[in-house]
Formats: structure tokens, sequence, C-alpha cells
């Protein structure tokens, strides 16, 4: 399993950086994890072929994450010229938020007719959902309100295991998203000061015997995280960086 981070950033683009967006390809499928507004820019970027990818999986709905949605999807009407199959997954609400995001970004655009399948699939949070040969498990993690649309995933595909917190303060379900993990990627928006809605890297640091992951890269950091230099001891992600797990 390879993991590229197309985008490591947060919502206000600190240090320069992309939107959250992962590619994930494995020996039989290739998706996104989240697909922040700037994503499409990074994809091309970076090289990374649109229409190979099957699945769109959300963490949740901020634009940060999901407001390259629409931009793939016109990208893939349009210019890529798509006929392969899409699926989108997420929290609930995905079904009414996706036609809502698409005229959001592009008046009409939900309506108009595509020479592929979008298909729309909301998670049920601690009940395995199975794509291709991934073994994909949400659960809920504390972002704000509405409390069930916000998902942090636990994903068991080729062997291997590939975690992620998604935005969130400390919530001990963490524990169980990136217990043991081959790869725990974990969000660490500030180092040490107390934030509602998002983790600390001195929290995650005194949490981290009870997760145990075999490796952690840190991701989705403000200003504040990413000029501490040398007082980060753990891994940290950057835009276009490609992880084997």
């Amino acid at each position: 399993m390879q993991l590229q981070f197309v985008g490591s950033g947060d919502a206000f683009g600190s240090g320069g950086r992309f939107n959250t967006c992962f590619h994930v390809v494995g020996k039989e499928t290739n998706f996104l994890i989240d697909c922040g507004a700037s994503s499409l820019i990074a994809m091309n970027r970076f090289g990374i072929k649109r229409n190979g990818i099957d699945l769109i999986l959300l963490t949740h709905f901020h634009a940060d994450h999901s407001g390259g949605v629409p931009f793939f999807i016109l990208d893939a009407q349009f210019p890529a010229r798509r006929t392969r199959p899409l699926t989108i997954a997420g929290p609930v609400g995905l079904k009414e938020w996706f036609p809502r995001q698409m005229d959001a970004a592009f008046e009409g655009s939900a309506r108009s007719t595509k020479k592929f399948e979008v298909s729309l699939v909301e998670i049920t949070p601690e009940i395995p959902w199975h794509f291709k040969n991934a073994e994909i498990k949400a659960t809920l993690v504390r972002h704000g309100p509405p409390a069930n649309s916000y998902h942090g995933y636990r994903i068991a595909m080729d062997g291997k295991v590939l975690a992620y917190s998604g935005d969130t303060e400390w919530t001990d379900s963490l524990i169980a998203i990136g217990r043991d993990a081959d790869l725990f990627v974990s969000e660490a928006y500030v180092y040490d000061k107390p934030l509602p809605l998002h983790l600390s890297y001195r929290q995650l640091v005194e949490k981290l015997p009870l997760i145990r992951p075999k490796r952690l890269i840190l991701t989705h950091m403000s200003d504040d995280m990413l000029g501490r230099g040398d007082a980060i001891a753990h891994e940290t992600a950057e835009d276009g960086m490609i992880i084997k797990i």
C-alpha cells in the first residue's frame, strides 16, 4: 500500500500547503481520503491520474476536506472524459450535501448529465464497510455539530492497517482508530495550547502509549506547529510526500 500526501495543510493554507487530501493505492484499490478545495491543483502538480481513482472517502464536509469534490467531478466530466464509475463515501448527510455542494460551486451541475455513474454511500460508524479489497471502519470523532458528521477511519488493505484521525479534539475513540496501526496519520493542529475541536501535539504524545502505532505522521498543522522545529520529535507530513506502508 502506498500513501501520498497530496495536501497536508489546514483550512488557512498555513505554510503554503494544499488542503487535506491523501492518495492511497493498493493492489486492487485506488482512492482518495478527503478532497479539500485545492486538491485538483495538487493532483495536477503531482501527476496523479484522476480517472484511476475509484473512491473518494470523506471524513467530514468542511471545505478544506471536501471542497475539491465539485472540481474533481467537473474535471472527470469534461477534460478527463471519465467513463469509470466513482464512489463517494462519508458520514451521514452525504447524500444531501453532494448536490448542494455541486450547485454551490457551479449552479446546475448537480443535475447535469454525466457519462459515469456516481454512487453516494453513507458509512455507519463501527460497522466495517468493504470497498474492493479494503475494509474501512469509520469511528465518530469530535469536530463540532452535528456530532454524527465527523469520521476517523481505520482501513485494512493488503495485509496492512492505515489509520487516520480526521479533524478532532482528543477523544478516546482515537485509541481504537490508531491502535497498533502500521501507519497512523493524525492531525496535530497546535503544539500545546488547548483548542476546542482540534488536537494538540502534546495531547497526542501523552496518549501515544495507549495507541502504539508502528509509525506516526502528523498532518493538518497550523503555523504554531510548523514553527516549532526540533521541538517536534515525530515525523511530519509534507505535500507530495510518498509513504510505503
